[in-house]
């Protein structure tokens, strides 16, 4: 059987027989002549069915837009005058010997050869599998991809160890609500989706590994807007014995040897750096873009740090809570008010945030690594022994046994690829993202389960009057 070639490889083959793959994304009939446009994961090119070849131009006369084809077929150079610069493989064409019809399809309830963008929703994420066929949604998840691997081989190279950690978890105070899982052997209690791996990766620093990532799901029940879903992914990042500058340093070259390896242009190097009071009075916001208009039109990337951020804020009860997470190191000369639970207010901790065009793509900060520090905080944000015990104790525990400084970021990846690609919301960079109300593309949860189910896991739904 003949090897397969994909379509961006045919250029390799001209004046050769090629058996390639792929959908129908246009069909033209001249009569004597039918032109298709084929489209495989690499690409398009055009073939031709010409009238002498009544086999394959009597199969050419019955197939329709997106249907799968298997086609055997020559590659010959177009005439000059017929060149399409424009396109990748517009100096070529194939001339259709035979074709196989691999399925059919029926007609698609929006077009494919179109930006989807104005396309209802709801109906672009119930046909997401169409959807994501679009030339935009391709090129967008190809980037993502890319831009992960290129991280992932930066990473590597400065020694870092891939690490897995679990998805299911116990449920602490880290921010959002959690999503809960019912335990079927433990029942009555309650795993929860990791909002981030906060804690696993500060225990891998205390297991000795100093440098660890991971490409780590985050899952958090929280209100749901163009850039923001109940799932993302990160590049969770962690080093031990690091100050804040030199994570700092490692990230943003990071950033930028990938982001230019793939061909885009950064507006300032080194990064700018904006402390969150100063963040605000020039900006009015500590999400900001720096961007001319002009700047924004080329799609240049106007990346920037913030950082001296306040440790902890006011609740609505007016009690005190942490402003990022409750394990992020105060400011070297703010530990002794900490540990005494004095200027609480001008306690500054050592978070640090990435922002570019507009959106918050990672944040990170020196974490504590002492356990009377974590104490303190859980002190003044008014947990008793007990409660703090309850809580985090684990990581208190953990930390008398020689946990190393150390700190870490993590780099939202939708967010990064959000700035590359231009778009404006996650589910344009996600394969399958949650609809605005929060149900799954194609699939139809949040659904109901059986009562056998819910018996199992000693769970009864009560019903609201």
């Amino acid at each position: 059987m003949k090897q397969r070639v994909y379509i961006n490889k045919l250029r390799e083959h001209i004046d050769k027989e090629v058996l390639i793959a792929g959908w129908v994304h246009v069909r033209r009939d001249h009569g004597k002549l039918i032109f298709i446009d084929m489209r495989d994961a690499t690409g398009k090119v055009q073939m031709v069915a010409l009238p002498n070849n009544k086999e394959a131009h009597t199969i050419a006369e019955t197939v329709r837009p997106e249907w799968v084809i298997e086609v055997m077929g020559k590659v010959n150079k177009r005439p000059s005058k017929m060149v399409n610069s424009d396109e990748e493989n517009g100096g070529i064409e194939i001339e259709m010997l035979s074709m196989h019809i691999l399925n059919k399809s029926k007609t698609p309830p929006f077009e494919i050869t179109e930006d989807t963008s104005d396309v209802d929703e709801t109906t672009r994420l119930k046909y997401r599998y169409l959807d994501l066929r679009t030339e935009r949604m391709q090129r967008n998840l190809k980037i993502r991809s890319q831009f992960v691997q290129k991280c992932r081989q930066y990473l590597f190279a400065k020694n870092f160890i891939e690490i897995e950690t679990p998805l299911l978890t116990e449920s602490t105070a880290e921010g959002a609500r959690d999503f809960i899982v019912p335990s079927r052997l433990h029942k009555g209690k309650f795993y929860a989706l990791p909002q981030s791996p906060q804690q696993y990766k500060q225990l891998l620093m205390t297991a000795g590994f100093e440098r660890y990532f991971q490409i780590a799901r985050a899952i958090r029940d929280e209100d749901l807007r163009a850039d923001r879903g109940f799932e993302h992914t990160q590049i969770d990042i962690e080093i031990s014995f690091v100050s804040m500058q030199n994570v700092m340093d490692m990230v943003e070259d990071m950033i930028t040897t990938v982001v230019e390896a793939m061909g885009y242009v950064i507006k300032e190097k080194p990064f700018p750096k904006f402390t969150y009071e100063e963040a605000l009075k020039i900006h009015g916001d500590d999400k900001f873009d720096l961007r001319t208009e002009k700047e924004k039109e080329e799609n240049i990337l106007a990346y920037a740090w913030v950082n001296e951020f306040p440790l902890f804020e006011k609740t609505d009860s007016g009690s005190w809570t942490f402003s990022h997470n409750p394990f992020s190191m105060p400011k070297e000369e703010h530990i002794e008010w900490l540990l005494g639970g004095k200027n609480i207010k001008n306690i500054f901790s050592t978070q640090y945030d990435l922002v570019c065009n507009g959106f918050e793509t990672g944040g990170g900060s020196i974490r504590i690594h002492k356990a009377e520090m974590l104490r303190a905080v859980y002190r003044v944000m008014g947990y008793s022994e007990e409660e703090t015990e309850k809580s985090v104790g684990h990581m208190l525990e953990a930390f008398e046994y020689g946990t190393p400084p150390h700190g870490g970021i993590a780099l939202g990846v939708e967010r990064n690829i959000m700035n590359l690609v231009g778009e404006v919301a996650l589910r344009e960079v996600q394969a399958f993202p949650m609809t605005r109300s929060g149900q799954t593309a194609v699939m139809d949860g949040p659904s109901e389960v059986p009562k056998e189910q819910l018996d199992e896991l000693g769970i009864e739904i009560k019903k609201d009057k």
